[in-house]
């Protein structure tokens, strides 16, 4: 993605392995599937799952939330995320979004296969992981790469976004994403109420991210944007809540 940056993407869910000179921090823990994928990128820089320094969660989802507890039992990994997710992040199937998944089935056809590729690499088997409640918006977390946290509430009630600001890349969670698991649609949007909790607080959640000038933008699912966070910002907007 950029000089240091890996992409993990296992069945339309991406996580990140950020290498920095200050050590390596994973953003997001994908699905149980994720570890081979994580593996094979350590083998090819020499590390394996110990040297991995911190784990920072964007939200608290079963689908960001994979590997997070076999890092933390296996490695001590500290696990991060914002105070109002951390419960989430304990219980990742234990949330209410704003409408039923089955009627969404039904009109997206498409998005089938995704939700069954993710199933298929254990979107039904993840285990919650106590993570610490140390994200703070606009505060610098202190893990390797220093990111700057900016709270987006609307997916979930402690969803960040994360700045890596010297390296000009916002980790944009599922406050923006460029595919929808739940519709199939792609490019920049809100990901669909079935798996968002408030969909007008994600809506103006945008506004901050609009004010963010990095140029490239890594989603929780679909293809990196590279056209700038504020120009996905404005899409997002135009696209609306489905």
């Amino acid at each position: 993605m950029a000089e240091g940056v890996h992409r993990l993407d296992v069945a339309h869910v991406n996580c990140y392995l950020v290498v920095r000179p200050d050590g390596m921090t994973l953003v997001d823990a994908g699905l149980p599937g994720t570890w081979g994928a994580l593996r094979e990128v350590l083998g090819h820089l020499r590390a394996t799952p110990a040297d991995i320094d911190a784990v920072v969660l964007t939200h608290g989802h079963f689908d960001h939330v994979g590997i997070a507890r076999r890092l933390q039992r296996a490695h001590e990994t500290p696990v991060h995320v914002h105070a109002r997710d951390r419960r989430l992040a304990r219980h990742p199937y234990l949330y209410r979004p704003e409408r039923d998944r089955p009627p969404y089935l039904a009109r997206y056809p498409k998005a089938l296969p995704v939700l069954g590729d993710m199933v298929l690499r254990g979107a039904l088997g993840v285990r919650g992981v106590t993570a610490r409640a140390s994200l703070a918006n606009g505060h610098p977390l202190d893990v390797p790469g220093s990111p700057v946290p900016l709270w987006t509430p609307g997916h979930t009630d402690g969803h960040c976004a994360l700045l890596f600001d010297d390296i000009g890349i916002l980790f944009s969670g599922d406050a923006i994403v460029t595919l929808d698991p739940y519709t199939a649609e792609t490019g920049p949007r809100l990901v669909a109420n079935a798996a968002t909790a408030d969909s007008r607080a994600a809506l103006a959640s945008l506004d901050a991210l609009a004010q963010v000038e990095a140029p490239l933008m890594l989603p929780g699912h679909g293809e990196p944007w590279r056209d700038g966070v504020r120009a996905a910002a404005r899409l997002a907007r135009a696209a609306g809540a489905r």
